[in-house]
C-alpha cells in the first residue's frame, strides 16, 4: 500500500516521523534524495528562466530517442 501525505509544517514532519518509528514501519522518504548546492540551484533557475525568456529552446524526448538511435545503430 502507497500513501502519499503532504506535510505543512516541520512539526508535522517530526509527528509523523515520530509516530512511524514508535509504530515500527517500514517508509521511504523522497526528501532527501537529491542534495543541490546553492550554485546548482542558481544555474536550474537561470536555465528555467533563459528558457521562458526564448534565449534556449526544448526537444521533445521522443525526438531526441529517435535522433540517438540513428547516432548509436
Amino acid at each position: 500500500m502507497t500513501v502519499t501525505v503532504n506535510l505543512h509544517s516541520e512539526q508535522q514532519e517530526k509527528a509523523l516521523l515520530d509516530f512511524l518509528e514508535r509504530m515500527d514501519f517500514d517508509y521511504s522518504s523522497d526528501e532527501n534524495d537529491v542534495f543541490l548546492t546553492e550554485d546548482q540551484k542558481r544555474e536550474i533557475i537561470r536555465r528555467d528562466n533563459d528558457f521562458i525568456n526564448g534565449k534556449t529552446t526544448a526537444r521533445d524526448w521522443e525526438d531526441i530517442k529517435r535522433d540517438l538511435q540513428s547516432v548509436y545503430r
